[in-house]
C-alpha cells in the first residue's frame, strides 16, 4: 500500500527552503517540516499540548542536538495516533523539544508555525520518496 501526501516548498528568507506538510495528531491537523537529516521525528513541547490529553511528559535523559542548536533538554511522550496521508501510526513514542527558535524565525518571515519535524525514523520505515517536481511525499508499507 502506498500513500502520497502533498507538501509545500517554503523559501526561508533567502536562507534556503523547507518542505512543509500537514499530518494529523489525534485527529487534529498539524504542520511538520520534512527533514531527511533529522534522525528522529520530534515535536515542539509547547505546541504538542493542543494535541494530547496527557500533559505530563517524561524527562529524556539525553541531550538532543541539531535544529540549529548544539544541545537542548528533551522530554518524551507517546502520541496515540499520527495520521500521515492514509497511514496511521499508533502509540508513537516521540521526543519533545523546544522548537521556539524555529517558530520565531518563521514568524519573522511571515510563515505559519510548525508543530514538529518528520524525521528519518518514519521516512526510512515507510520507504519515503520525495518527488520535488510533483511536490509529493510518497510512503509505502
Amino acid at each position: 500500500m502506498t500513500t502520497a501526501i502533498p507538501f509545500k516548498v517554503l523559501s526561508i528568507g533567502g536562507e534556503g527552503f523547507h518542505l512543509i506538510m500537514k499530518i494529523h495528531i489525534n485527529r487534529k491537523a498539524a504542520n511538520v517540516i520534512i527533514d531527511t537529516g533529522a534522525s528522529k521525528t520530534v515535536f515542539d513541547k509547547k505546541r504538542i499540548l493542543k494535541y494530547v490529553t496527557n500533559k505530563k511528559f517524561g524527562k529524556h535523559e539525553n541531550l538532543s542536538s541539531g535544529l540549529g542548536t548544539s544541545t537542548m533538554k528533551s522530554h518524551f511522550t507517546t502520541i496515540k495516533k499520527i495520521k500521515i496521508g492514509d497511514f496511521d501510526i499508533i502509540d508513537y513514542s516521540t521526543i519533545l523539544l523546544d522548537l521556539s527558535h524555529v517558530n520565531k524565525s518563521y514568524d519573522q518571515v511571515g510563515l505559519t508555525p510548525i508543530d514538529g519535524v518528520l524525521g528519518s525514523d518514519i521516512l526510512l520505515k515507510y520507504k519515503a520518496v520525495i518527488d520535488y517536481e510533483k511536490k509529493m511525499l510518497k510512503l509505502k508499507i
